[in-house]
């Protein structure tokens, strides 16, 4: 009985609009947030930081990132992995050239890098949708993959074409490079998808996230009561570069430490984060962070429980991993577009209503 609304009065219109109105949602919220700060850092493991945890956060950047862009604007891309490739070795370049300035301001400005670069791939949307912007930003993918293979001033002329990230501390302590601790992997991972996760929440309950919602819905509609739709797609082109800018640099410097665009930041690389927001659930920031962790999780399910425990082939594993995400895939975009997260949130309507049965 302690998930209701009776007696949690509103005074305020702040209070009214708050994204949890359930006072026990807002109290989960504040301990699920100071349990991942001040306890997970000390029981962490270097299996738990690398396997499941650290691709998690980084991830979930991602895919708010290009949640922001195709669940919120409706603007579909397949460039995921280019502009992270651009988050990455702009972070790289600001390492090598800059090395005393702290790796946080290199991350930061590595997803503004990457922001402008998404704006400048974004400007075709202005003229072409639906399945023609799939196909540019895909020829961005690829064309972003051929520019980091090809001119050898991206990886400072190295004859083995990877960038490897120098180390780096905050406060003191290593945070990239091979003395790195699993903790400060995770806190400095966990600071960057929370702040991310804050912004755009914001960013999409207020009016900017109105105007791109309008182009979403209906783009013509938008135009004629005055949405200006230059803006609202270059924006939105922007700020999901500037998230999945940063994920691209926390994926090279902190996570892995040495990449190679081809291997890191492959067309793969695109349509895993965009199965994360479908499995997940578009235009929702709750649905990142769930099709991120399934699709993080469950290769490490599939590996214990068939590897491990069945004795099934590694390869065997893989191909059935394919099969279920494609099940998935097919499920979620024919029963329920909304994913993960209205499956939670009709849950969570049950739950309101229980033991009632309406």
């Amino acid at each position: 009985m302690l998930y209701r609304e009776a007696g949690d009065f509103k005074t305020s219109y702040e209070d009214d609009s708050q994204t949890f109105p359930i006072a026990f949602d807002r109290y989960r919220y504040w301990v699920v947030l100071a349990f991942a700060f001040l306890v997970v850092p000390f029981i962490i493991n270097d299996y738990w930081a690398n396997a499941i945890v650290v691709p998690f956060l980084i991830y979930a950047i991602a895919a708010i990132g290009l949640n922001i862009l195709t669940g919120y604007c409706g603007q579909v891309s397949l460039g995921t992995g280019g502009f992270m490739a651009v988050g990455a070795y702009a972070c790289y370049k600001l390492m090598t050239s800059f090395p005393d300035v702290s790796i946080v301001v290199h991350i930061i400005l590595a997803g503004g890098i990457t922001a402008a670069v998404g704006a400048a791939f974004g400007l075709p949307s202005l003229r072409i949708k639906g399945f023609y912007l799939a196909v540019a930003t895909l020829a961005a993918q690829f064309f972003l993959v051929w520019l980091f293979n090809k001119v050898s001033w991206f990886y400072n002329y190295s004859a083995s074409g990877q960038i490897n990230a120098p180390e780096r501390t905050v406060f003191g302590v290593p945070v990239t490079g091979p003395n790195t601790e699993a903790w400060a992997q995770y806190l400095i991972c966990l600071v960057f998808v929370t702040a991310c996760a804050i912004v755009a929440r914001n960013l999409t309950r207020g009016s900017l996230g109105r105007t791109w919602m309008s182009i979403r819905d209906m783009d013509i509609a938008a135009e004629i009561i005055g949405v200006n739709p230059l803006k609202a797609k270059l924006t939105a082109f922007a700020v999901s570069s500037f998230f999945i800018g940063i994920a691209g640099a926390l994926f090279f410097a902190v996570y892995l430490g040495a990449v190679e665009v081809g291997e890191a930041f492959g067309i793969q690389k695109s349509f895993l984060v965009l199965f994360m927001i479908i499995i997940g659930g578009l235009g929702s920031i709750f649905g990142s962070f769930a099709g991120a962790a399934f699709l993080v999780v469950l290769p490490v399910v599939l590996k214990v429980i068939g590897v491990d425990l069945l004795g099934w082939p590694t390869d065997l594993v893989a191909h059935f991993q394919l099969v279920i995400v494609g099940a998935l895939i097919m499920f979620f975009l024919i029963k329920e577009p909304h994913g993960l997260a209205q499956l939670w949130r009709l849950a969570k309507e049950k739950l309101r209503l229980w033991p009632f049965p309406y």
